[in-house]
């Protein structure tokens, strides 16, 4: 099964503006050559492995694959790939696996977050059902699992604790923080679970399964973490826009269905009058929407938010972390690879140009 030229996720440089920001100069243009076409085959890797003999998961396994996406994981990989010695299939066979992870815990968030649109189009399990999107994603960590395999015990090992991380996360999340935990400092540490852990693995994958040196995989994990953390960062941003052009989603999802994001943990410290008001109707609102009102009625109060103090705030942490994703590169050696990894680190921060 060989995709078209325009299969989803195809060009992802370009989508992203990594073409401008973090392919940039001449020197660039080998190496952004080079990771595009180590895309494309991730991309026939992809449309391969998601397809199922059985018509229905065929068709719940490619839906959000369809639908679109970054390809930020596997672009990481071929990018680290080339601090050893290039892209090759168990390079091509991690990043594929890796993606496919992402894939497999997006159904499961939009089922525990009660998300009815995801990248443009109705979450899956508004399509067929909670018990068939959970286990679709159930489907792709398996097919994950067997991708993985295929490059011995170090991969098995890579996606196992990565997957433990993911759940961690996820549970962590489902929780909330106990009386004694820091909210900030508690979902910061989801933030890692969840979504910098991921992007480590792929950084690091990038390196290993090139046979790349052991202290160029130790500095991707802190770099893919400490990036992962700052492009959630400015995701939870992202989901205030009032564009559902730009996210994909209605604007504030996650706030509405009482998913805690970082403006709003950063609005709780304040104490002045006007922040504590707010505070208080978004979570009036959310309770309301819980039992049953009209998601609309936020609409108001999560604009104020948008314009707050809490928000800019979030920005600034974000770029925090860029920062201290940039420093993580010390190890690697000059050149047009750890320039390329600085500005992705730079880009996840700031994604307004």
């Amino acid at each position: 099964m060989t995709p078209s030229p325009s299969a989803p996720g195809s060009h992802v440089a370009s989508r992203l503006g990594l073409t401008e920001r973090v392919f940039a100069g001449a020197k660039s243009r080998k190496l952004l050559r080079t990771v595009e076409a180590g895309l494309q085959t991730v991309e026939e890797n992809l449309a391969v492995e998601l397809h199922v003999s059985d018509a229905l998961a065929d068709a719940t396994s490619r839906y959000l694959y369809e639908a679109g996406g970054k390809r930020v994981r596997p672009m990481l990989a071929m990018l680290t790939a080339q601090l050893g010695e290039g892209i090759n299939r168990a390079v091509v066979d991690a990043a594929t696996a890796l993606e496919l992870t992402h894939l497999g815990s997006l159904y499961h968030d939009d089922v525990m977050d009660g998300a009815d649109v995801r990248r443009g189009v109705p979450s899956a399990q508004q399509v067929w059902g909670n018990n068939v999107a959970i286990l679709t994603g159930d489907l792709l960590f398996s097919r994950a699992s067997q991708l993985m395999a295929r490059n011995g015990e170090r991969a098995i090992q890579l996606q196992a604790d990565t997957f433990e991380r993911l759940v961690l996360g996820q549970m962590h999340e489902t929780v909330g923080p106990q009386p004694d935990d820091d909210p900030v400092a508690f979902y910061l540490q989801v933030l890692a679970d969840k979504t910098g852990s991921l992007i480590a693995t792929a950084a690091q994958a990038g390196v290993i399964f090139s046979h790349g040196p052991e202290e160029y995989a130790e500095a991707m994990v802190v770099f893919g973490e400490k990036a992962g953390v700052a492009f959630q960062l400015l995701d939870d941003v992202i989901d205030l826009s009032a564009d559902p052009d730009e996210t994909g989603k209605v604007p504030g999802t996650d706030l509405r269905a009482g998913v805690p994001t970082m403006p709003y943990l950063l609005l709780g410290e304040r104490t002045d009058a006007a922040s504590v008001d707010l505070r208080a109707r978004i979570d009036s609102g959310v309770a309301r929407i819980a039992d049953g009102a009209d998601p609309a009625l936020l609409d108001d109060a999560l604009a104020e938010l948008r314009e707050h103090e809490a928000t800019s705030g979030t920005l600034d942490l974000a770029a925090r972390w860029s920062n201290d994703a940039i420093a993580a590169l010390a190890p690697l050696p000059d050149g047009a690879v750890r320039d390329a990894l600085t500005r992705f680190a730079r880009a996840v921060a700031d994604r307004s140009s």
